[in-house]
């Protein structure tokens, strides 16, 4: 399915009785790039859980395409097109790479596969090895390709680049790059490197105690010391 826009209206969400996301609304145009930033413990991770359907909602709207899935299970929010590639990537440590692979081709074509493959040819050589053995980078390659099999229509990125060899950071950016160029994809990237996230992303936003506290471009953050400091506390981008 093509890319999709994503509209938040008024959403709040957390854990029990715990409010995490406080009211937020945001909307991302149909194949555009939004980073989401902000310093550890501000409601990131819950933001793309909330979506994915995997908090407890307090209210608001979750519209993809138009289509309000914020009363919908996680499972009917994937087949509605809502891709998620969690920070803890998820592989399948006792299945096959490629037995990973097919759980992501929900109703495709086995030989859908070879996309996967395109992608990251590191897979293929890895094909018969068991999720569990492969390095970290691997495992992301894994889960991000096992998602995007699944062709959904927005794409949420949690930290895809934690604890990566730069060479495995430039891999997967230049595939997340040539998805969203090709209009394929709405992507949403959280991402610690800033400098990654600012480099691919057509807007920002930033979250503090689960509201977002700034938005604009990637080049009007950069000339905002201020906001930096503040929100990222990272001293300036490098």
């Amino acid at each position: 399915m093509p890319a999709a826009p994503l509209e938040i209206r008024n959403l709040s969400a957390g854990y029990g009785p715990t409010r995490v996301i406080d009211d937020m609304s945001f909307s991302v145009a149909a194949g555009h790039r939004l980073a989401v930033l902000g310093r550890n413990g501000m409601g990131k991770t819950s933001l793309f859980a909330t979506l994915a359907g995997q908090t407890r909602r307090f209210g608001g709207e979750i519209r993809l395409g138009g289509r309000d899935l914020a009363r919908e299970p996680s499972a009917a929010r994937a087949l509605a097109g809502l891709g998620y590639v969690p920070q803890t990537r998820d592989v399948f440590p006792t299945l096959s790479v490629e037995e990973n692979l097919l759980v992501g081709l929900k109703r495709r074509p086995k030989t859908a596969i070879e996309e996967a493959y395109d992608m990251f040819p590191r897979l293929k050589e890895r094909r018969r090895n068991l999720g569990g053995q492969l390095s970290g980078g691997e495992q992301q390659m894994l889960s991000t390709a096992r998602t995007i099999l699944g062709q959904p229509s927005v794409l949420l990125l949690d930290e895809p680049l934690e604890g990566l060899a730069p060479v495995i950071c430039e891999e997967l950016m230049a595939v997340f790059s040539e998805l969203a160029q090709s209009g394929q994809m709405t992507i949403l990237l959280v991402e610690q490197r800033i400098q990654n996230a600012l480099d691919f992303a057509d807007s920002v936003i930033i979250l503090e105690r689960g509201r977002i506290a700034w938005q604009g471009t990637p080049s009007a953050l950069t000339a905002d010391h201020a906001a930096i400091d503040r929100f990222l506390g990272v001293g300036g981008l490098h």
